[in-house]
């Protein structure tokens, strides 16, 4: 009987905690509903979710963990509104090709990898752009021909629109000079007709039909190595722009597994043979909300720098040519409808001002037809817009999902490619926002380097990271950081039907936040991105810690 009394007493001597976590001491900022800025100093969350801003102390004293906040700066967890999950998996197991200065740079870091690929049965890369070279021009097969390695190779121009291959991938591929491009794609040939090794937009699937498969035990790897990259980022959430059926069944086996890293709002991709299937699934929702999948990626024209991007007219610096639609503009209507009609959302990737007009063209058609205008339509990157259909996509509920970074890697071409007068409506953003537009803002990773503070950077500065040009790139167009911030939060979780739930610290969201080392609102916007992520919490769980 003693003992039953003694184990009793302790029982109830035994601390009742209300709470999971706590964090204080911290230099705190959110955004309201309205996109105001909201300052705080310590974060109360339990099951996951933020129970309150600046609780009192005696909750704080029913909070089970404690975290000392030093100072640091907390921020929500950013999320991308346009990557490529998986592609950036695959860019970090494969040569890299960013930042060369030349060919010959390009192949010697090929050389290098192709020395201990002993067992490949390709040699894959990623990362080369021509216009950053003083050449200007693309790379051929004969300087990769001249690697001793008898592997095919191919590898990707940094916007994903070219690749380059040397003469036994054309073999493998049968690519000749009797080969004819297809339908919204340029095999490159020479004067005497011969490939010169470079494929655009979709000749490329010429190339993609004889790589080797990817298995599930691929796709891990490379959502493993993404995640953690971008986790060490203060990326917390993400929207794969664009993703296969072997992708949306692996996605949904790691989400039933719990073994999601991140979270995902994905678009399936409407180039893939299962679509119908997909769409007829319905909706995808985890409770835990680590996966959304309600939205389909459209593939409207190609890249600016490849000049596959759709002009109205032609290009200033090759008259010759105009862009390309990669989906024909007689079917767009029918593929619109047939989406709406699902009620997932249309993701159209839209670079050129052809492009775009053709967006808004069909969806303002297919919203009188039958409606679907609160899906939240969006048109990927938005980059040249004619300045008569920048206000159609406030008119029209269209979101014009942007990517800062490409204006400050595309500034040194861009105004070459459409002239003074597009430029006016290329990279608009606060003319976009002050016509009433939100911006869900992203990186279009790994075409861009996903870091999201170097996003936050050229938005606000219009400048590379050398501080040019020194007033900013049409510095007129620049955002506010609250602005930017928003982009990357509250507005990047609306694009997702997930404004209830992420993209801000508010009681009943999940408690997906960032501590940096230094406050974005207090330091030069120069320097914004030199911000770093000290640690990344998703649903109140340390997933992230900087060592250093």
């Amino acid at each position: 009987m003693k003992a039953i009394s003694t184990l009793l007493f302790v029982l109830i001597s035994l601390p009742s905690f209300a709470f999971d976590l706590v964090v204080t001491n911290v230099t705190g900022y959110t955004l309201d509903e309205n996109g105001k800025t909201v300052g705080f100093q310590s974060l109360l969350v339990d099951n996951g979710k933020v129970v309150s801003l600046n609780p009192s102390p005696s909750d704080i004293a029913q909070a089970e963990k404690k975290i000392d906040g030093k100072g640091k700066v907390m921020l929500p967890g950013l999320i991308d509104a346009h990557g490529h999950l998986l592609g950036l998996g695959d860019q970090l197991r494969q040569v890299n090709l960013r930042g060369t200065t030349s060919e010959a740079d390009s192949v010697s870091r090929v050389k290098q990898v192709a020395k201990n690929s002993l067992g490949a049965s390709w040699l894959l890369g990623r990362g080369w752009n021509q216009e950053l070279w003083s050449s200007k021009s693309f790379p051929t097969r004969h300087s990769l021909d001249d690697v001793d390695s008898p592997l095919p190779m191919m590898l990707m121009r940094v916007d994903g629109h070219a690749m380059w291959v040397n003469s036994k991938a054309l073999a493998v591929a049968q690519i000749t000079k009797d080969t004819p491009n297809p339908e919204g794609g340029i095999i490159v040939k020479d004067e005497n007709g011969e490939p010169t090794g470079v494929l655009i937009d979709k000749a490329m699937n010429l190339i993609r039909a004889v790589l080797p498969e990817v298995d599930f035990s691929t796709m891990h790897q490379q959502l493993t190595l993404a995640s953690e990259h971008l986790l060490s980022q203060g990326v917390t959430g993400m929207h794969d722009a664009g993703i296969t059926r072997d992708q949306y069944e692996f996605y949904i086996i790691k989400a039933a597994q719990n073994q999601l890293p991140i979270r995902i709002y994905a678009m399936v991709a409407a180039t893939d043979p299962d679509i119908e299937k997909m769409l007829s699934n319905g909706y995808i929702q985890d409770a835990e909300d680590m996966l959304s999948i309600r939205s389909v990626k459209v593939y409207g024209d190609g890249a600016l720098g490849s000049r596959g991007a759709a002009l109205l007219t032609p290009y200033s610096d090759k008259p010759s040519e105009q862009g390309l639609l990669l989906t024909p503009e007689d079917k767009m209507f029918d593929l619109f409808s047939h989406i709406a009609a699902n009620k997932f959302q249309i993701n159209y990737h839209a670079i050129g001002d052809r492009a775009n007009r053709l967006a808004l063209d069909t969806f303002e058609a297919v919203f009188k037809k039958q409606g679907g205008k609160e899906y939240r339509h969006r048109v990927e990157h938005a980059q040249v817009i004619n300045v008569d259909d920048l206000a159609r996509f406030p008119s029209l509920g269209v979101l014009p999902s942007m990517q800062p970074t490409h204006a400050t890697s595309d500034m040194n071409m861009a105004e070459s490619r459409v002239g003074h007068e597009r430029i006016k409506g290329a990279y608009a953003w606060q003319t976009l926002i002050k016509l009433g537009s939100r911006l869900p803002l992203g990186s279009d990773f790994p075409v861009e380097l996903a870091n999201p503070f170097y996003g936050i950077h050229a938005a606000v500065t219009r400048q590379s990271r050398e501080n040019q040009p020194v007033e900013g790139w049409y510095a007129n167009e620049a955002l506010t950081l609250e602005q930017a911030l928003d982009g990357f939060t509250r507005t990047a979780a609306y694009a997702s039907h997930m404004e209830d739930k992420v993209g801000r610290l508010a009681p009943g969201f999940w408690a997906d936040f960032i501590l940096v080392d230094q406050d974005p609102f207090k330091i030069s916007k120069q320097d914004l991105w030199k911000l770093e992520v000290q640690s990344t919490w998703i649903a109140g769980e340390e997933k992230y810690r900087n060592q250093n």
